[in-house]
């Protein structure tokens, strides 16, 4: 019996121009894998949420939803909170308590566990997702990711039958997204747990689907397998195959299509079957840089309890104008909270801040130093009922005429047109996070903070928004990029560094920095380092292989 069977399932948000979803039809078998993917927008979380009765969205809906062969509106919510486990894709919309062993407790809880199974329940998912250290902490001081698996945690603590993810990875560093996928195809193969997963994060998930689905316009476009699915977009000359695995899309570049190379390894033997000749590329010249810096911070520490531990221990950066700087690192390294610091919003308790030379003492106007940020969550920047109206704020409070014309700039920009009468929290991650940047950049700002800027975006909008900041950089912007998404930090920033500990323990370069890591790399550079050691980018790594050929 399958897990779900959907049929001719067709939704309209309240005012909606179009089908949200559209004659959608699939099965789910039970202890299937299966991976949900598409452009920002196309429907992918809208369909996740009619998959549990009580996260339906408000509209016009019509077809069925069956849950192990009945109407799931016939399943009792009870029933369905022990049965059918759900992960947002935002970690604070999930969390309800105040402690994390109080996370951990709050479902079993609710659904009147008995005393000692819970606490075997809530010690053995503790252990099981490494959260053992965290089990006393305040969630409150928990980084994104670190929200992420507590989530996962709690779900699992009520041995559901299915499980549900929205986009679970988008604020874990690139270990952390691996060890949790891999965790998730433990869960689906040692205990049969039905998976339906929606992610942007091709590279790893791929391999563990045993069907994909390809959503566009809130339609399937494409049901298989992965190497057929993939194959198929390929053919189709579809703007999702620039998300798929590196290895798949060299495979079909380079004609290597029986098999269809998908993971890491099989790109490697497929590349070293090709019998190409080893290369070095040249150094990347080191970037030149203005004498003051944008921003500087010297041996910054801070912490956000008087009595608590440092979460900044005396770090040091420069950002300089007309640069790029791509920071990664793993979650709870302290990226967000040095984002913060510079942005003027908390004040280091040690160490000295300089902004276009000048001491900063204490908190300081970001808007008047023409300081912007982007937060993790980017809805903490909507304050009005709709898109349009957010963006006037941002361009009138900035001043300075052609108030409109930045407007119709920054929309066509992030291609958001459609959703300007939309209120913001109505969106999909991905579509927030390009009007919040759209918001961001209507400020004009000279120095710009950008905290997992890429979260929820495809591949052809990234495309769209590296172009514009690269943009920007020629205009003279300082450009701090924190993010997991290491692919767009190879190919857009000038210089990178990795944090670890609250400080900054390396930089260098963009290209030699990820070149001499071996996880915090990219694909293209793991599959292709054999006969290519420092290519970064797929297209290199194609552009080579086809010369030789």
């Amino acid at each position: 019996m399958a897990s779900y069977s959907v049929k001719d399932l067709t939704f309209t948000y309240p005012n909606g121009a179009s089908p949200a979803l559209d004659s959608v039809s699939f099965d789910a078998a039970e202890g299937e894998f299966l991976l949900v993917i598409g452009r920002s927008g196309c429907g992918k979380s809208t369909l996740l949420r009619h998959l549990k009765t009580v996260l339906a969205p408000h509209g016009e809906r019509t077809g069925d939803v069956l849950f192990s062969g009945a109407p799931l509106s016939s399943v009792g919510e009870r029933e369905q909170a022990a049965r059918i486990g759900f992960v947002f894709q935002h970690p604070d919309d999930q969390i309800v308590t105040d402690k994390v062993w109080h996370e951990l407790a709050f479902g079993l809880e609710s659904l009147g566990t008995d005393r000692e199974v819970m606490r075997l329940r809530v010690a053995e998912m503790a252990s099981y997702f490494g959260i053992e250290e965290l089990f006393d902490r305040s969630v409150a001081e928990l980084s994104g990711g670190q929200k992420q698996l507590l989530n996962l945690a709690s779900v699992m603590a009520l041995n559901p039958d299915v499980l549900i993810l929205d986009e679970p990875t988008s604020q874990l560093d690139p270990i952390a997204a691996f060890d949790f996928l891999s965790t998730v195809k433990r869960l689906n193969t040692e205990l049969g747990i039905t998976v339906i997963l929606s992610e942007h994060r091709l590279e790893e998930a791929m391999p563990f689907a045993d069907r994909v689905i390809v959503m566009e316009g809130g339609r399937i476009e494409v049901c298989g397998g992965p190497r057929e699915a993939a194959l198929k977009l390929y053919e189709t000359s579809s703007p999702m195959f620039r998300a798929m695995p590196t290895a798949a899309r060299i495979g079909c570049a380079l004609g290597m299509t029986a098999p269809l190379p998908l993971t890491v390894n099989e790109g490697r033997a497929a590349l070293r079957a090709l019998g190409l000749e080893k290369k070095l590329l040249p150094a990347a010249e080191a970037p030149r840089h203005a004498e003051t810096p944008a921003v500087e911070a010297k041996g910054l520490f801070f912490r956000y309890e008087k009595d608590g531990c440092d979460v900044l221990k005396g770090l040091d950066i420069k950002l300089y104008p007309g640069e790029i700087y791509g920071l990664v690192g793993g979650n709870g390294a302290g990226k967000s909270t040095l984002l913060s610091v510079l942005s003027g919003v908390s004040v280091p308790y040690r160490g000295k801040l300089y902004i276009n030379g000048e001491r900063k003492k204490a908190a300081f106007g970001a808007f008047e130093e023409r300081v912007s940020m982007l937060h993790q969550d980017p809805r903490t920047l909507f304050s009005a009922d709709t898109v349009a109206d957010d963006l006037k704020k941002a361009a009138y409070g900035r001043g300075g005429g052609n108030e409109d014309e930045r407007i119709s700039e920054a929309v066509r920009l992030m291609d958001i047109e459609d959703l300007l009468g939309r209120h913001p929290y109505d969106l999909s991650g991905g579509e927030q996070q390009r009007a919040a940047i759209a918001k961001v950049l209507l400020t004009e700002p000279r120095v710009l903070l950008l905290d997992e800027p890429t979260k929820g975006m495809d591949a052809s909008i990234k495309e769209v928004f590296g172009r514009k900041l690269l943009e920007l950089k020629k205009a003279g912007l300082a450009i701090l990029l924190v993010s997991h998404d290491i692919e767009f930090c190879a190919e857009y920033a000038d210089r990178a560094g990795f944090m670890f500990d609250g400080a900054i323990a390396s930089e260098n370069t963009a290209r030699e920095f990820f070149c001499e890591n071996t996880f915090y790399t990219t694909a293209a550079n793991r599959t292709a380092r054999d006969v290519y050691r420092n290519a970064l980018l797929t297209g290199e790594v194609i552009g080579l292989a086809r010369k030789e050929g």
